[in-house]
């Protein structure tokens, strides 16, 4: 566990809850050096609405529906939008849930981006965004407010790969693709931004038997539900990995954003300008600049980014289970 002294990280979290969205929430409720101030939806793992039910839902099981839910983008901001992946997070979002409880908590009424505007204007260089699906709401809050990049703390993004195939295509990681001309402005923009890819997501593999042991430990509904919606997404990956399905288990994708946030001593980084390939073959892919060479071509003299290139990956599954384990979830 992290001993900073610091204060809490003020987080906003942009999500498309999806299965390792929901451990990154729970990750982030349970970290003592996180104030969550809100979740933005947008769509991705499931359609907007579902997203946006999906985070209301979690923060009600887990005693926190005092935090704000926007809905926020519905559709990529140029390119066709793709069905949900219903195959890999279930077609609810949360492994195909056999029933839910009921819950009161409603959303906040404005969009996802203007919430994100709002609360940077109020809270100028204290709040960090944490994205974890497409960036269109990011993007959209940019359009808002041009000055966003100076009136954010940082940017701590799960999406994009380096050197690691791509998960949609041989180079592109599915957050990207989805709206790779919304993620292009961002990475652009000159937030101080972290990447989180694909290069440390796939070398940290969380085994089901984990979850089963954290929802055991808490008997609650909320580590319950957690731990079927990983159950589902594990059998996902397990079909498609040979060294996946040898501890049943899946990728800790997103909450490796909050991890990196918490903890960036667990990780390696290279820092350099990131443009995104917009259409073609190659749509979605992120293209770091690793040399400080002379280019023919323009484009590449934007701020740079800091991408996570390497992992401590049994510190990362320990930090994980040991936050978890943590007295956290509210009457």
């Amino acid at each position: 566990m992290s001993t900073t002294t610091q204060r809490p990280h003020a987080v906003i979290y942009d999500t498309d809850p999806g299965v390792d969205d929901a451990m990154a929430l729970y990750y982030a409720l349970a970290h003592p050096d996180i104030e969550l101030l809100g979740v933005t939806t947008t769509f991705g793992n499931v359609t907007v609405d579902q997203a946006a039910t999906n985070a209301l839902y979690l923060l009600a099981l887990a005693g926190r529906a005092d935090i704000p839910v926007t809905r926020g983008a519905a559709a990529p901001l140029v390119k066709h939008a793709e069905a949900p992946p219903a195959h890999i997070h279930g077609a609810d979002g949360l492994g195909n849930l056999p029933q839910r409880q009921r819950f009161d908590n409603r959303l906040d009424p404005r969009s996802s981006a203007q919430f994100i505007v709002d609360m940077a204007r109020a809270r100028p260089g204290e709040i960090t965004l944490v994205p974890v699906g497409p960036l269109g709401n990011l993007a959209l809050a940019l359009e808002i407010e041009p000055r966003l990049p100076q009136l954010l703390r940082a940017v701590v993004l799960m999406g994009g790969a380096v050197l690691e195939p791509g998960n949609v295509s041989p180079v592109a990681e599915a957050n990207i693709w989805n709206d790779p001309h919304a993620a292009d402005r961002v990475f652009c923009a000159g937030f101080p931004l972290t990447m989180v890819g694909l290069d440390v997501t796939h070398q940290v593999i969380l085994p089901v038997a984990l979850f089963a042991e954290m929802a055991a430990h808490h008997q609650h509904p909320a580590m319950h539900t957690l731990h079927h919606a990983v159950d589902f997404y594990a059998g996902f990956y397990s079909g498609l990995y040979p060294h996946v399905a040898q501890i049943h288990g899946c990728f800790g994708h997103d909450v490796l954003a909050f991890v990196a946030l918490t903890d960036p001593q667990l990780f390696e980084y290279e820092s350099g300008a990131v443009r995104v390939a917009v259409d073609g073959l190659a749509q979605g892919q992120t293209m770091l600049r690793r040399k400080t060479i002379s280019y023919p071509q323009s484009g590449w003299e934007g701020p740079a980014s800091r991408a996570c290139m390497q992992v401590q990956a049994q510190a990362c599954k320990d930090l994980i289970k040991t936050t978890l384990m943590r007295d956290w979830i509210r009457p």
